[in-house]
């Protein structure tokens, strides 16, 4: 059965709900090692750069698995690939629980969700991509994205209060629990679909895909934001906590209830972007997000550290700036890649975007580590360092010059 038609047994709307719930609850506990992490350093004596190599370990596995999963998709049901991914997440939560007791089982289990978010996040998009014509794709690819940010973000707040009455361990318990109702629904509801045959040429050949200049600058540009945002989210509440702790302040707004928030605004400022892409061009909007991030990874650096109730507003217009070209590069990728290669076209951005997820809250990490240890100083190395990084993404994406989507902008 061709991939562009969907079984009478279930409608491209119901579909596309299934996909989206699930993705809800497979995601909801992304955020509980991160706001746990100041307690789990206490707890278990970690270094700065071994809390961010548990942070990053995450995203290297799914960088390493990402190619081979998705790229799989173009050959055999997504679905089956999906229920693998899934599969795994639910046993890394389930054992992180059960059996973490340090750095080096830490950092085993979180490469394992880390495998399993490999198979499972590009997955969902690629079983809905193929179903959305393309004048649709870019909104499909966002509404799918917001059911993840909006699951991520509340798994902050949500893994703090679970520890916090039930103990550190029950809140994996919780995300395993979680990821098996995702499983569960995928497996029963959604309708298995195989390719209409197989395409031309070996399957991992990702040459054509490198060679395709507009998809390679959208994904090139994820990778540095994934690395910004991956930096942001990993650290965040740690941050948070250094200056509620080094400024005397007591936090009316505490660390996890803030980054909990960040996300939502963010998942919002993406759906927003996105549109805004569709309306002024997508070129535009990913330069001007970009553009802003920069300037707000400086201003951070100079003065975010100095009181805690303005770097919990300026962390919140950060996130905001962030997330506004989030879904939109990753639409950018997949308008612009072949429609016969699509899914090694997002195994390609996917592992791109990761390997800047990987990258940064383990450079984060490191350069604390350098600095002395959490300070001021360090602190403000470590966004100077994301600033830096982030301009040569943007000179590169305007030097590219990528295509817009069709019916964007002026076209």
């Amino acid at each position: 059965m061709p991939t562009d038609v969907v079984p009478k047994s279930a409608s491209a709307a119901t579909l596309v709900a299934i996909v989206c719930g699930a993705q809800i609850f497979v995601q909801l506990g992304a955020g509980f090692w991160p706001a746990l992490m100041p307690e789990m350093m206490h707890r278990w004596s970690l270094t700065n750069s071994e809390a961010g190599w548990i942070s990053a370990i995450f995203a290297a596995a799914y960088m390493c698995a990402v190619p081979v999963l998705v790229t799989l998709t173009d050959r055999m049901d997504a679905k089956r690939v999906y229920l693998f991914g899934v599969g795994c997440t639910f046993a890394g939560h389930l054992l992180f629980g059960l059996s973490a007791t340090g750095f080096w089982s830490a950092l085993a289990l979180r490469a394992l969700t880390g495998l399993g978010w490999a198979g499972t996040y590009m997955t969902g998009l690629k079983l809905l991509a193929d179903k959305v014509d393309a004048k649709l794709m870019s909104r499909a690819v966002t509404g799918h994205a917001a059911s993840i940010g909006i699951s991520g973000a509340l798994s902050y707040v949500l893994g703090d209060f679970i520890a916090e009455h039930l103990g550190w361990q029950a809140t994996f318990y919780v995300a395993a629990l979680s990821a098996a109702i995702a499983w569960l629904a995928v497996a029963l509801a959604v309708p298995g679909v195989q390719p209409a045959a197989a395409k031309a040429g070996a399957l991992f050949d990702f040459r054509p895909v490198f060679r395709n200049r507009s998809a390679m600058a959208y994904a090139t540009a994820y990778c540095i934001h994934t690395l910004e945002m991956g930096a942001l989210r990993g650290w965040g509440v740690t941050f948070l906590a250094y200056i509620a702790a080094t400024s005397g302040e007591e936090p009316w707004f505490g660390p996890t209830a803030v980054v909990t928030t960040l996300g939502l605004i963010g998942t919002t400022a993406s759906v927003l972007g996105n549109e805004a892409a569709i309306r002024f061009g997508r070129r535009n909007l990913v330069v001007a997000a970009m553009g802003l991030s920069i300037a707000m990874a400086i201003l951070l650096a100079a003065v975010g550290t100095r009181f805690y109730e303005l770097t919990v507003v300026l962390l919140l217009i950060y996130g905001l700036i962030v997330w506004l070209d989030s879904s939109s590069l990753t639409a950018g990728a997949a308008g612009t890649a072949e429609p016969a290669r699509r899914g090694a076209t997002l195994a390609v951005h996917s592992m791109l975007g990761y390997a800047g997820g990987f990258i940064g809250p383990l450079a984060v990490g490191w350069t604390l580590d350098l600095g002395g240890g959490m300070s001021a100083f360090s602190w403000g190395l470590s966004y100077l360092l994301i600033a830096a990084l982030m301009l040569a993404a943007l000179i590169a994406f305007i030097v590219i010059r990528p295509r817009e989507l069709t019916g964007e902008g002026r076209n």
